[in-house]
């Protein structure tokens, strides 16, 4: 090629063009900044509630439960900033990594500038393992081959010609070119482009709510009208029968701190950021928080085939030769050098396993004849360390058995043989050699077509499933999750990596042709039965996703193309391809796999079930632990005693609830079978109506135990320091049993047994703090505390204690009462 007859557009063209049409970059979703993010995050109820108390506080003087209010607001605002920056970051890095440079003419020279610099009218300089940048219309090509299947799903190049009509002559940003070389005049930048296009329209698709963060948000609403009711109920009482409205607004405030379930949002901002820690340590970057709990009731798994089940790229599947060695020799000896079609690197990479040299010594490569639309062949010649010519050729079945006449197979031979490998997904090659006399004494031909060759045999190349997807299939199956395929691909293929991956193909594969027609009740009776779908374009596959949320499902999206990108976007979980993805399929995603393995999609899976198991639990405990703080705050006021709890008192209690939900309880291993459950329905809440019974039940009976441990000091005669005392010791204790009770195992017993380091260092020093606040005197009188008789506080322990073991005893009949009814039903 001649560039000094293109000379491309200046320097300072090129520099007008980009500051009036702008860079050359995918569109964004709009980021929130710090200050949008604040005041998201400070939006929510419950963080409002908490300011208010703040507020109410610091009218009343008291200035350091202020601070702590403000304090567990600030937390929880820090959590989410910083998995969002840290989110970012990373993706920041991902976006780095697979940004493109393009070699262009400026000022009649070629040079590399950044892809985001290029303009419309810039000339690219196109050769073999270029990433093509903008789109652009093929000015000159010698044998230009592009691999498009970011952009359409199809694994196999594809030609691009000057002057051809159509795609045929237009080369698009994010594909990449794997044979030949060319030039192209930029024609589209940035939005303008068809993956900008594509990037452009998800801006139009709204990202919904998580059903947990639905559920929360209504968890906190009835909390929040249930303690301010009380609040006021309580102030109007104590200022009617004791006339005290002070004293009322404070006993108001400290029953509303003590009803608050204030540990919610932070529970699910601690849960969430630590999760996403943990799933980044697996591979699985989080960008959206919420989609963690989604994982968990994923009931449909939608991937796409090239790179996510797939290896992308091409394997030798299979030799039909009389001989398979000679014929793989000879198909590497067709390859030409430094080649980057995905067929020469199979031939090569099979021929490596095989230990076969790269050149056999002593042998020297002469000529090739080069790939062309007339004649789809590539043919080599070769000295032998004999003085022979030897002549290899490997290209289309139908070219090559043309040219080996009398040794190939005649076409009622060759089709179904053809026929066969082509149904079983594979793309077929033929290969043929031949031998010369000396170069030196008979030239060689001008016209390959000349040669006398022998037909050795087809090649069967085949994009190869990942090793490890079967099992992840099968795990994802056995959990009750639905796996659909869905590829650009034509349909053998798509059969072929369904059947060897697990997924059913009983109901056939659905042409995405067959979808153009289908209202949404053909599509919805569509998607009920079938799971492998080829052929699809980019709004076929967002068509789907939509039919399938349509039905009630929970559904997830992997995929690493452009074309992916609307549909990952739309799914509830969107999953993304790190590595080779695009720049548009990880914007799109919720979750992005950094080293694109199937197999960590089925892992993620698991750890939403387990972070979804673990933030049930604490929803569970933070209910009962409430019942007998907000008891024991109310007690009093109904007896005519003094309060036994103060602001300073719920604020130690809270304390000890937050590490436990928020430390203690997120670090809980799953259920031995988390994975062969269910999917959780869609709309199943966090907090059933039995759910919410049982643990408010829990809470009353260690509030009974609390309020008998009250009475028997009353009973004793005890001043109200020393009650006090009795009633904080027998709450915090209460506490750290109810902690014990929600852990996992199954049984007080078998939660001991779990190793859990945080329990410990938790019970430690919630202990050790008790411990000061009751013997130590300045400590005790920074409480209000006087120590109350050792018998009594040996009570205060033994009773929350005992209550513990009668509500695990009950925890362990109810489990064989619904084990021996599940067998007398099986």
């Amino acid at each position: 090629m001649k560039v000094a007859s293109m000379p491309g557009l200046t320097s300072a063209e090129a520099a007008a063009r980009l500051a009036r049409n702008g860079p050359n970059v995918l569109p964004e979703r709009g980021r929130k900044g710090g200050l949008a993010l604040a005041g998201q995050v400070l939006r929510e109820p419950m963080l409002l509630l908490l300011l208010a108390a703040a507020l109410v506080y610091m009218l009343l003087g008291d200035r350091g439960e202020a601070a702590l209010l403000v304090a567990s607001v600030v937390l929880v605002m820090g959590l989410t900033l910083y998995q969002e920056y840290k989110s970012e970051r990373a993706m920041q890095a991902l976006r780095d990594l697979g940004s493109p440079r393009a070699r262009v003419l400026r000022d009649g020279a070629a040079t590399v500038v950044a892809s985001q610099e290029l303009v419309v009218g810039d000339v690219l300089l196109l050769e073999e393992g270029d990433r093509v940048a903008a789109d652009a219309r093929v000015l000159e090509a010698a044998e230009l081959h592009v691999d498009e299947s970011l952009l359409t799903g199809e694994s196999v190049a594809v030609a691009r010609q000057a002057g051809a009509e159509g795609d045929a002559g237009i080369v698009h940003a994010s594909t990449l070119v794997v044979r030949g070389r060319g030039t192209a005049e930029v024609v589209a930048v940035g939005v303008d482009t068809a993956v900008g296009r594509i990037g452009r329209s998800l801006q139009s698709i709204v990202t919904e709510r998580s059903p947990l963060q639905r559920e929360m948000r209504r968890i906190v609403a009835i909390f929040a009208v249930i303690s301010l009711v009380t609040c006021a109920l309580v102030v109007v009482l104590y200022g009617l029968l004791r006339g005290n409205w002070l004293q009322g607004v404070l006993a108001g405030i400290t029953l509303a701190m003590a009803n608050i379930p204030e540990e919610f949002p932070v529970v699910l901002s601690v849960f969430l950021a630590l999760g996403g820690w943990r799933m980044a340590r697996h591979n699985a970057l989080v960008r959206r928080a919420p989609a963690i709990e989604a994982l968990g009731a994923i009931g449909i798994l939608c991937t796409d085939k090239t790179g996510t089940l797939t290896e992308n790229r091409m394997a030798v599947a299979e030799l039909d030769a009389a001989d398979a060695t000679r014929a793989l020799e000879t198909g590497r000896l067709a390859c030409p050098p430094l080649s980057h079609d995905p067929m020469d690197s199979a031939l090569l990479d099979a021929a490596a396993q095989r230990q076969m040299p790269a050149q056999p010594p002593g042998w020297q490569r002469l000529r090739d004849y080069p790939l062309s639309s007339q004649r789809p062949a590539f043919i080599q010649a070769w000295r032998t360390d004999a003085g022979e010519v030897f002549i290899a050729a490997k290209g289309a079945p139908e070219t090559i058995a043309a040219m080996c006449a009398g040794s190939a197979p005649t076409q009622a031979e060759l089709e179904p043989r053809l026929a066969a490998m082509t149904q079983r997904g594979l793309r077929v090659l033929a290969v043929a050699a031949g031998r010369m006399p000396d170069a030196a004494s008979t030239p060689l031909p001008e016209d390959p077509t000349t040669f006398a060759l022998d037909w050795l045999g087809l090649v069967g190349f085949a994009d190869p499933l990942r090793a490890a997807v079967p099992d992840a299939v099968a795990e994802a199956r056995a959990a009750g999750v639905r796996v659909i395929m869905m590829t650009g691909d034509h349909a053998g293929t798509a059969r072929a990596i369904a059947q060897q991956a697990g997924i059913d193909t009983d109901a056939g594969v659905v042409h995405g042709d067959a979808l153009d027609g289908c209202d949404d009740a053909a599509l919805a009776d569509r998607v009920a039965s079938s799971s492998v779908f080829a052929r699809v374009r980019p709004e076929h596959k967002l068509r789907l996703v939509e039919a399938l949320k349509a039905r009630g499902g929970v559904v997830a999206m992997t995929g690493d193309g452009v074309n992916d990108a609307p549909a990952l976007m739309a799914a509830h979980v969107g999953i993304a391809m790190g590595g080779r993805g695009t720049d548009v399929a990880r914007e799109a995603a919720s979750i992005v796999l950094l080293d694109d393995n199937f197999v960590t999609v089925v892992r993620a899976i698991r750890m939403g079930r387990t972070i979804y198991e673990n933030i049930a639990r604490a929803a569970r405990y933070i209910l009962a632990v409430h019942v007998p703080i907000t008891g024991m705050a109310l007690l009093p006021l109904l007896t005519g005693s003094a309060p036994m709890l103060m602001p300073l008192h719920v604020v130690m209690l809270e304390l000890i609830i937050d590490p436990a939900c928020s430390i203690v309880l997120e670090r809980e291993p799953p259920p031995e079978d988390i994975m062969r459950r269910p999917p959780r329905p869609a709309d199943h809440p966090l907090l059933d109506r039995a759910t919410l019974l049982a643990s408010l039940g829990q809470g009353l009976v260690m509030f009974l135990a609390v309020a008998l441990t009250y009475l028997l000091g009353v009973r004793a005669g005890l001043p109200d320091a020393q009650l006090a005392a009795l009633s904080f010791t027998a709450i915090v204790t209460g506490n750290l049993f109810l902690i014990l009770l929600h852990r996992s195992g199954g049984s007080i017993w078998r939660a001991l047994r779990t190793p859990n380091a945080a329990f410990w260092i938790v019970a430690a020093a919630a202990s050790a703090v008790l411990a000061l606040a009751i013997l130590h005197p300045a400590v005790a009188a920074l409480f209000g505390f006087v120590r109350p008789p050792g018998q009594l506080l040996a009570v205060a322990v033994a009773l929350p204690l005992f209550t513990v073991l009668v509500l695990d005893l009950g925890r362990w009949l109810r489990s064989m009462r619904t084990r021996v009814a599940g067998a007398s039903s099986a």
